[in-house]
């Protein structure tokens, strides 16, 4: 199920909503075509689903199981399984986000106006947020059960109401003002921005928010990690 919400969810909505919409440039969406506009937003769908789904869920898990327990008594340091796990974790996103470039470019012909390097930083950061904050519901969640719940109650309304999964031009004046407090929000603008060859000055507000889901989520996983 992993590997499918991974590598196979985004490309697909993509391919789907690409066959209803197409790519043809619209004033709507910026002279831009749907598939060029939503594109990157989608990277945002790979990294709420690890982030919050994959990471607790497998996190807590392990826990349950003993497996993190049996890491933690061996001599290896606990940073080295951390980092492994969370390594795992970003070369799995990264295939899904090459996965949705190579539909969303072969299959629509979509196109790319920003720094290839930019995009990379720009997913790298948003990608290891959302993980600090899935490690965080697995430090905090009793059960792996539990940390499945809190994961997808905090993961589906952000994907639907945060411009990830559907334009937030489409969605209304109501939708929009409720997006501001979604934290997914800030990864959607940030990806679209710099998809299209934004500097990164113009996102400082985004950028700021995500780097604050960053350090605010390690430190309370760090602060109530628990190995068993």
């Amino acid at each position: 199920m992993a590997a499918f919400f991974t590598l196979l969810y985004a490309p697909m909505l993509l391919f789907l909503f690409g066959f209803i919409y197409g790519n043809e440039p619209t004033p709507f969406f910026g002279n831009r075509g749907f598939i060029d506009s939503q594109l990157p937003a989608y990277m945002a769908l790979i990294i709420v689903t690890v982030g919050l789904m994959s990471v607790p869920i497998s996190t807590a898990e392990d826990r349950e199981r003993g497996i993190l327990k049996r890491f933690h008594s061996t001599p290896t340091s606990p940073a080295i399984y951390l980092f492994a796990n969370i390594f795992t974790y970003y070369i799995m996103s990264l295939m899904g986000v090459t996965l949705l470039f190579l539909v969303g470019r072969f299959i629509y012909h979509a196109q790319f106006e920003g720094n290839i390097f930019s995009i990379l930083a720009g997913f790298t950061i948003c990608a290891l947020s959302f993980f600090s904050f899935g490690y965080m519901i697995a430090s905090l969640a009793p059960t792996a059960r539990t940390a499945q719940i809190i994961g997808m109650v905090l993961a589906f309304p952000m994907m639907f109401l945060s411009g990830a999964a559907m334009p937030i031009e489409v969605l209304g004046d109501k939708v929009t003002n409720i997006s501001k407090y979604l934290p997914l929000t800030y990864v959607v603008r940030l990806m679209k921005g710099l998809w299209v060859g934004n500097s990164w000055a113009e996102h400082w507000l985004n950028l700021i928010v995500i780097l604050g889901l960053l350090v605010a989520g390690a430190i309370i996983s760090t602060l109530t990690f628990k190995w068993e």
